[in-house]
């Protein structure tokens, strides 16, 4: 997997490396909370749609995912967009994470995308993980490819499965991991999404 192939090189990296990046990237701004973005039409999926999605491809560790699912969609809605995929990542305070995998809509196509990007903060750890993004007010497939910053408070963990949030431009993004070795960590960071494999993560 080409994700773990990239990831451990840059795992020892020093909180301060990141700091003027994720300034920008946090510049961004977040959509506030419990305010979700308009419901309905035919691009959204359903809490069903995404369950039945999310139980296939995290299999038997999938227990917590419908608190989860009910927890992101009370703060953002409705998601018109999903990644599913895999990534790797290692932490000593500073770390990294590196992944691929397909963003599905329902009326604009499929498209496959990689990411990585620097956390810092109370994160120790290290391995692979199944990832479930959802991907809320995406206006167009090709918008994803872009930095999405770390919302501070929006990890929750639950039944083996851990959320985050990110967001850039008025998009959310709402990684769900799983697998071993996850980094269960208070930490923020940004993801870049990008059409190829690189190892830059800025």
């Amino acid at each position: 997997m080409r994700a773990v192939m990239r990831t451990f090189a840059f795992v020892l990296v020093l909180a301060g490396l990141w700091g003027g990046s994720l300034a920008a990237a946090n510049a961004q701004g977040a959509p506030a909370p419990n305010n979700p973005p308009p419901q309905g039409g035919g691009g959204h999926y359903s809490s069903n749609e995404i369950l039945d999605a999310g139980h296939k491809f995290f299999g038997s560790v999938s227990r917590g995912l419908a608190q989860i699912v009910e927890k992101a969609g009370s703060q953002w809605g409705l998601p018109n967009g999903y990644v599913l995929g895999q990534e790797a990542g290692g932490a000593v305070v500073a770390g990294l994470r590196y992944g691929e995998g397909t963003l599905y809509t329902k009326n604009a196509g499929d498209l496959r995308v990689f990411w990585q990007g620097p956390s810092v903060g109370f994160d120790f750890g290290g391995g692979g993980a199944r990832t479930m993004m959802l991907v809320y007010t995406l206006p167009a497939t090709e918008a994803i490819y872009q930095r999405f910053a770390g919302i501070d408070g929006s990890a929750y963990f639950v039944g083996g499965l851990g959320m985050t949030a990110l967001t850039a431009n008025n998009m959310v993004v709402v990684p769900i991991r799983s697998g071993v070795g996850f980094r269960l960590g208070a930490n923020v960071g940004y993801l870049k999404f990008t059409p190829k494999a690189t190892w830059n993560p800025l």
